[in-house]
């Protein structure tokens, strides 16, 4: 475990594992960078892999945290590994990814970018979210997350119901629902930032899978028309889980830019 000292005390949290050029992970909602173990093993042998555990799903916090403090915290964590530094964000995470290229965009050496939920018009929750706030705030996270990820990511009926199963019956899980809840909020409280990112001259892989829902291949669609270094990727087969189907897929794409950018330690 990697702790790292920030301004308000709270400490940036991290797994850190392997070494060589840095490869710095943000995990999506409802995680602790632990999903990410089978990708960051992969990626080992070559990089120094350090996988974020996001303060908005420490259960150490206070609830609720902005995407600022969570990019703060990315600079932190890269500017104590020194050297170039390669991002990988997934989801929420890939938000908070973008919140730290644009804020300092010569900071990092580049970033693969797994289908973040952006902004690009309309919030992100709409009327879902105060709906799903009133569900977890009544104790029934389960139903909150059920109708987060059909309403919201746009999983179908019958596997968002699954998925309020399983959050209703884990302890931990129940526990980072309403976090889920902060992390919308807080992605909403952005709004459209395109502009901003528009900024970013860093080189940029949007990764997605062509069983992912619709609007998030849509919100790729957005990046790539604005991000100035910007390239796509799609996993076929694949959804916004395929860190967990497929790792080794996800490592080669992270693989294939780190190689690109990054220059290992001796290196000719």
């Amino acid at each position: 475990m990697l702790t790292l000292p920030t301004p308000d005390g709270a400490g940036v949290h991290a797994t850190d594992e392997g070494r060589g050029p840095a490869v710095l992970v943000v995990h999506a909602g409802l995680d602790d960078g632990s999903q990410w173990h089978k990708v960051a093993r992969l990626l080992s042998p070559r990089h120094r892999v350090v996988r974020i555990h996001r303060r908005q799903y420490r259960l150490d916090l206070r609830p609720r945290c902005t995407m600022a403090q969570e990019a703060d915290d990315v600079r932190v964590a890269a500017a104590a590994l020194g050297g170039p530094v390669l991002l990988a964000g997934h989801s929420s995470g890939g938000v908070a990814v973008l919140e730290a290229l644009a804020a300092a965009p010569g900071a990092f050496a580049g970033a693969v970018l797994y289908e973040p939920p952006v902004v690009t018009g309309p919030p992100l929750g709409g009327e879902a979210t105060a709906r799903t706030r009133a569900l977890a705030d009544a104790g029934r996270p389960g139903k909150a997350i059920e109708m987060f990820v059909r309403d919201v990511v746009g999983i179908p009926p019958f596997a968002s119901r699954l998925v309020g199963l399983y959050m209703a019956a884990a302890p931990r899980m129940r526990a980072l629902a309403p976090r889920q809840i902060d992390d919308l909020e807080a992605i909403d409280e952005l709004g459209d930032r395109l502009d901003a990112y528009a900024a970013i001259d860093a080189p940029v892989v949007l990764l997605g899978g062509d069983r992912s829902p619709a609007h998030l291949a849509a919100r790729l669609d957005a990046l790539e028309r604005r991000l100035p270094n910007a390239r796509r990727v799609t996993l076929r087969g694949q959804g916004h889980s395929a860190h967990l189907r497929s790792p080794a897929d996800v490592a080669h794409v992270i693989e294939t830019l780190a190689t690109e950018v990054l220059t290992a330690p001796g290196s000719a």
